[in-house]
This record gives structure tokens, C-alpha cells and sequence, in this order.
């Protein structure tokens, strides 16, 4: 990535981990744009977002039906439904659910989608304890985020393929936000050129207890393992759960201005990483000084 691109997006990732931070102590109270409606678009090739404002949804069509990839909040659930069927998708079609990570404000409408679609759920083995008792697990500053437990059909394991129709995509287990965070990848025909594609599961800290967590002990490891992983993956296109963290909607409107490649930037990933990796090591030294006599 060129120099003069380098600062702008520091400066912009540095303020969504700070705005991140802030806004997940009191998810008792939702910031009202995880809620407001967006008109569903298309992102690449069969890739659709159908969430909200501030919160991700994205819809995988195929043809043998479609894949849902993250639910939002419970409020949502109707709205998301809304979304998938304007794009000319019945809710039956909807064959595979997926998750990046078992937090309420992704999951939360994920039983409702479940029962309405019929669809099979599919999520790691970090995670299912959680997604099937309700609630987010491990040591925080926000307390428990419930939600309405959810069946898992079947558990992925890492770099495990997930096919449905024509579409093939891979699990990577990235840890950290959640025992079973994980980020999916698959190639896109973006008007005629492949294009690859990563949905990355969060990698911000969002409250962590980095030290000393009872209930997630190797938490700071994971983190650093993740960001390993990541940073030897490729993509040309990033997708993320908080729209906000890769710019989605704000592609979007830049692609409908004339911008045909608004989602294409090779070098996102490589400035993400670092720098969600830099957040996380001050956050980790602040709780070490903390916890120091």
C-alpha cells in the first residue's frame, strides 16, 4: 500500500477500535444504528448484504439455494427476513446458516432464521457451548449478552470446506473475540475476475479480559495466534461483521457513484491487522500494569 494511503487508514481503524471499546460495555442500551434498516445491495458477484446500519448480514446465493452468514440482533429478525426476499429469495431457499463469532448482537436473531428457513446451522466447536446455552462465554467488562440458544447442526474445524451449489467456502479458526471466532473465505466471479473474498470474524479486544480470565485462560495467546494466521492470508476483498470496520456501506455508496472496484483493495487486510494487533498488545500491557501490586 502506498504511504499516502497508510495514515488515512490508521487513523480511521485506530478510531473504530476506540468507538468499538466504548459503545460494548453498554450493549444493554444498542446504539440505535445496529438496528436501522439499509436497503439490501449487492456487494460481488453473488455476495449480498442484507444487515443493518451498524450491523452485518451477508446473503451467498447459489444454485441450490442461499447461505446466511451472521443474523444481527433478535429485534432484526424480521428485518433481515425482509431483506433476503426483496433480493427474490424465499426464506425456504435459505439452505446453510453460518456465524463469525457467538456474541448477541450477531447471533441474537440466528434461532428465529433457524426456525423460519429450516436452514442447518453450522459453527466452530469454540463456540458452541455458548451459541447453544444462550450466552457469550469468557471473562469482560459488559457481563453476559444473552440471547435465544441455538441448535448446531454440525461443527466446522479449521480449513474445513463448506459447499453448497456451486459455492465452496473455508473456515479459519481466529480466535480471541471468542473461543470460536472464525473468519470464512471464498472466491467471487466479480464481473468476470475472481476475486477473493474474506469474511473476518472481529479481532478487536471490545472488553476482554486479556489476564487472568477464568473462563478463557489462553485468550491473549489466541489473540497472537490469530493475528499470525491472518497475517499470511490474501484477500482482495474484506468483509466484517461491524460494516464500519471496512468500510462496507460507505463502498457501497462509492460503487453506485461510478466506482466500479469500491470493494477491491488488496491491501486491506495487511493495514487491518497490524493495527488491530498494535490495540490489542497496548490493551494487554494496560491490564498487566493493572493487575501488578
Amino acid at each position: 500500500m502506498k504511504q499516502g494511503h497508510e495514515f488515512p487508514w490508521r487513523r480511521r481503524v485506530l478510531a473504530a477500535v476506540m468507538a468499538m471499546a466504548a459503545t460494548l460495555p453498554a450493549l444493554a442500551d444498542d446504539p440505535p444504528e445496529w438496528s436501522a434498516p439499509v436497503k439490501p445491495f449487492r456487494i460481488a458477484g453473488n455476495i449480498h448484504y442484507v444487515g443493518t446500519q451498524g450491523l452485518a448480514a451477508y446473503l451467498i446465493t447459489t444454485r441450490d439455494g442461499a447461505i446466511l452468514l451472521d443474523a444481527t440482533l433478535a429485534q432484526n429478525a424480521g428485518q433481515i427476513e425482509r431483506n433476503i426476499e426483496s433480493l427474490g429469495v424465499p426464506l425456504r431457499e435459505v439452505k446453510l446458516l453460518l456465524s463469525d463469532h457467538a456474541h448477541a448482537d450477531h447471533v441474537g436473531a440466528m434461532a428465529q432464521l433457524k426456525r423460519d428457513t429450516g436452514a442447518r446451522f453450522l459453527a466452530s466447536e469454540g463456540d458452541r457451548w455458548a451459541l447453544e446455552n444462550g450466552r457469550n462465554e469468557g471473562d469482560n467488562n459488559y457481563g453476559v449478552m444473552p440471547f435465544e440458544p441455538i441448535p448446531v447442526d454440525e461443527v466446522i474445524h479449521d480449513g474445513q470446506t463448506v459447499r453448497l451449489g456451486e459455492v465452496e467456502l473455508t473456515a479459519h479458526l481466529t480466535p480471541g473475540h471468542t473461543r470460536g471466532c472464525t473468519s470464512w473465505s471464498m472466491t467471487v466471479d466479480d464481473r468476470g475476475t475472481p476475486r477473493r473474498v474474506l469474511f473476518l470474524c472481529s479481532i478487536t479486544v471490545a472488553g476482554n479480559t486479556l489476564v487472568g480470565n477464568k473462563t478463557y485462560p489462553g485468550i491473549a495467546e489466541d489473540y497472537r495466534a490469530t493475528f499470525a494466521k491472518l497475517a499470511a492470508l490474501r484477500a482482495d476483498i474484506v468483509l466484517t461483521s461491524h460494516p464500519e470496520m471496512a468500510d462496507v456501506l460507505e463502498r457501497a455508496a462509492k460503487r453506485d457513484a461510478g466506482k466500479a472496484d469500491a470493494f477491491v483493495e488488496p491491501g486491506l487486510l495487511s493495514t487491518l491487522v497490524p493495527d488491530f494487533k498494535a490495540a490489542f498488545e497496548k490493551a494487554l500491557k494496560e491490564q498487566e500494569a493493572a493487575e501488578r501490586p
